[in-house]
């Protein structure tokens, strides 16, 4: 899959099946998703674009994603000591509930990194800033001990 930064837009996956059909998603930061099928004679120009809904998103998302998250997961913490993976829940009193991911500055203040969202049965891979938290979800967080804990205790106000 080959991933391509869109200033001002978001982000473009693309990928190619084995019978050599084009297919991508373009991932806008206001959280809209577009699949598209690229015309095989012209690798430029898609032959159809459907925008998707966000139950259909969330669908794409864990086709493309959610399983090879796990996968990532399990090869870094094989190749990266000190590595750690955890499922961050936010609370019903977390200071972050209804509000965008961006706002907890998770990254800047802990150098972990949030790779998914998960919400009821649903992975939302690679989440903008823009990506509102509700109460429940889980943020799947890679980095230190240290780190991860200190987001959990960012999302429960206690930073």
């Amino acid at each position: 899959m080959e991933r391509t930064e869109l200033p001002g837009i978001g982000v473009r996956f693309e990928f190619e099946t084995k019978r050599g059909v084009h297919l991508g998603v373009v991932a806008h930061r206001e959280g809209r998703r577009d699949f598209i099928l690229y015309d095989p004679d012209d690798p430029d120009s898609a032959l159809e674009c459907v925008v998707l809904d966000a139950d259909e998103s969330a669908s794409v998302g864990e086709l493309l994603g959610g399983a090879r998250i796990v996968e990532k997961l399990n090869r870094l913490h094989h190749e990266i000591d000190n590595l750690v993976s955890r499922q961050v829940k936010v609370g019903a009193t977390s200071p972050y509930a209804d509000r965008p991911l961006g706002d907890t500055r998770a990254r800047t203040r802990t150098g972990a990194s949030i790779v998914a969202v998960v919400r009821d049965d649903h992975v939302e891979t690679g989440p903008s800033p823009s990506s509102v938290l509700h109460v429940g979800d889980r943020l799947v967080t890679i980095g230190t001990e240290e780190a991860v804990d200190q987001v959990d205790r960012i999302l429960r106000g206690l930073e």
